[in-house]
């Protein structure tokens, strides 16, 4: 073990003491002696430390010009009242006046000792070195007359003055005393460091991240998981004030205030979730602080999110962005003007648009712009899912929550798109009951499943789409006003197809490229053209679509909407007296069913499914739309 000391001497005599006392101490440098020098007192003890002293000795100005100013425990070698005697004794013999010059450290009673000294003795104490000279120097006056004893500075100021000196000594008794206390500080201070050290490595070695703090609420305790895990280095935080450094961890204090232990608590701290245990420190029964140990569930989270994604993969990832969208018409260059400004931001977004307008397209756009495009996207369309399931979708469920639930339970939807973005289409098609649960989900940013009796954190963003106005519903009772303005923070509409005339021919174009290898062949006329931009389009893009489709197999489209019109008005005209002319049964027939047949078109059915549902073969509707 490393014992160096180091001795600032207040003199030679003192020095050669100490060499005389431990000889082979000195020699192998076991203790190094630097003779205290008034001119650079302040540095003397730095350099003995840097030398690998692990304490070091002083006396007067030496300990007073080193203490505070090194790493390692400096021990005043005190004047004691022997020490002081032995040096009038010595002074005596010069039968002068006695100027005693001692630090205010040393303790000196002088009328106690006055009857044995025969001599006059005048005491100077003083505080600082400045003081020293100037206690010396007024008696140049009269230096034939005394004699002045004092430490090394004291004689040294007298030499340079000519004055008689005579330097207080240490007795053997105090060196050794000195030296010995220095070694056991050593032993001490190393067998606590090592007890810190072990310490040390037990906290920075387990997984979890430990804080602690004392009554005061400053910071006593914070190891190296607590570095990763708050991003910040131990030493700038030890010492400071809690709620300066850490405000998120403020439930530690109200732990100090309750006297309550919490045990297994979920905490958000900003951009991570911790799972927490916070106790109180107590040592022989008093209070001293609180100590809180923590995990970051968040690596959790994610990695079961991940495991989730590879058993759900299907919905999970996202197709389109922005550049996929044809947008040639203002209207629709402003929209996605708007989206993408909407897409800087994390706040829930309420899109509107008819059905078929792309509004999942534009949701999807979002989120790949968005913070959150490393993330899921989930998409939901709340139409299409009953009441119960969407309940069990939406939130999962625990095992045995109810007759058929899977076993060891379901993971619901908002859990998938945690950390990313979950798409609520038709949400305008959701019950009442259902609307509470979501709006719980908005509000305190967690959910429930069904079955359990824990809530699980989520951060999830939010994008719900409607083809009705949402308004109207809750003027109407329909939809809860709470849940309408937490959704409609940010809103956009997303305009119809007959709204965006100019992209009608450029989206028809690109579906046909689309579908089709030999589309080039394909020869779309200024007739047709001027037929696709006169049609209103009620099945909007997804009714483009599927009419691109159609034209690559017939080469041809059975849009009629003009002539059909314009039929009816002659038909009209010419029947002024309806009453006078025979009623045709068969062509009143055929009217039907040619109205069934083109409804059913508008709203996007192949002639397939049209059939189909009919009941006829695809020939005799086919025949039906050319007759």
């Amino acid at each position: 073990m490393d014992r160096k000391i180091g001795v600032i001497a207040s003199d030679a005599g003192l020095k050669n003491s100490i060499i005389e006392l431990f000889p082979d101490e000195v020699k192998n440098g076991e203790i190094i002696i630097d003779i205290l020098d008034s001119a650079r007192i302040e540095e003397q003890g730095k350099m003995l430390e840097s030398m690998g002293a692990k304490a070091i000795i002083g006396r007067s100005g030496g300990y007073r010009h080193t203490v505070g100013r090194v790493n390692v425990p400096v021990i005043h070698l005190k004047v004691s009242t022997l020490d002081i005697l032995q040096a009038i004794r010595a002074a005596s013999k010069y039968n002068k006046d006695i100027i005693l010059v001692i630090s205010d450290l040393e303790y000196f009673d002088y009328e106690q000792w006055n009857n044995i000294v025969s001599q006059n003795i005048i005491v100077e104490r003083f505080h600082s070195m400045d003081e020293i000279e100037d206690k010396v120097t007024k008696y140049i006056d009269k230096k034939d007359e005394i004699v002045i004893v004092g430490g090394g500075i004291p004689c040294s100021y007298a030499k340079k003055f000519e004055m008689d000196n005579i330097s207080i000594g240490a007795s053997k008794e105090s060196i050794y005393e000195g030296i010995n206390y220095a070694r056991e500080l050593i032993d001490n201070l190393q067998e606590q460091k090592y007890k810190n050290q072990v310490l040390k490595s037990i906290l920075d070695g387990v997984h979890d991240a430990v804080v602690a703090i004392n009554t005061e609420g400053k910071i006593i305790l914070h190891n190296e998981r607590a570095e990763a895990i708050l991003k910040k280095q131990t030493r700038d935080v030890m010492d400071k004030q809690l709620l300066n450094v850490y405000p998120e961890l403020s439930f530690m204090l109200d732990i100090l205030k309750n006297k309550t232990n919490e045990y297994n608590e979920i905490k958000s701290l900003k951009k991570i979730v911790i799972a927490s245990n916070t106790t109180l420190l107590e040592v022989d029964g008093q209070v001293r602080g609180v100590i809180c140990s923590f995990q970051d569930i968040t690596k959790l989270q994610n990695l079961e999110k991940k495991i989730r994604f590879e058993l759900n993969k299907k919905g999970l990832v996202t197709k389109y962005s922005f550049k996929d969208i044809i947008a040639y018409d203002p209207s629709m260059k402003n929209t996605l003007s708007k989206a993408m400004k909407i897409a800087q931001t994390d706040n829930t977004v309420m899109i509107y648009g008819e059905s078929g307008t792309g509004k999942e397209m534009i949701a999807q756009s979002i989120h790949n712009l968005s913070g959150r495009s490393e993330e899921a996207f989930v998409a939901v369309n709340c139409a299409a899912i009953s009441e119960t399931l969407l309940e069990s979708e939406l939130f999962g469920y625990e095992e045995g929550a109810f007759t058929g639930a899977r076993k060891g339970g379901k993971a619901g939807l908002f859990e998938l798109a945690h950390k990313g973005t979950i798409f609520l289409d038709e949400i305008n098609s959701i019950s009442l009951s259902l609307q509470a649960k979501l709006l719980r989900v908005l509000e305190e940013k967690e959910i429930m499943r069904i079955g359990s009796d824990y809530v699980i954190p989520l951060d999830v963003r939010i994008i719900a789409a409607a083809n009705e106005n949402l308004i109207d519903k809750v003027k109407e009772g329909s939809f809860r006003s709470d849940l309408f303005y937490r959704l409609n923070i940010l809103e956009l509409h997303i305009p119809s197809l007959r709204e965006r005339k100019m992209d009608i021919i450029p989206l028809f174009k690109y579906y046909i490229n689309k579908f089709s290898k030999e589309a080039l062949e394909l020869n779309i006329s200024e007739e047709l053209k001027e037929k696709l931009i006169r049609y209103e389009w009620p099945g909007n893009v997804r009714e483009l679509r599927n009419m691109a489709q159609r034209y690559i197999i017939f080469g041809e489209i059975d849009l009629d909407e003009g002539e059909l019109i314009k039929v009816s008005n002659e038909s009209c005209s010419d029947d002024s007296d309806i009453s006078k002319k025979p009623i045709d049964l068969k062509e009143i027939n055929k009217y039907v069913e040619e109205k069934v047949i083109e409804m059913l078109l508008k709203q996007g059915m192949s002639k397939t499914e049209i059939a189909r549902q009919l009941g006829i073969s695809r020939t005799s509707l086919w025949k039906k739309t050319k007759s």
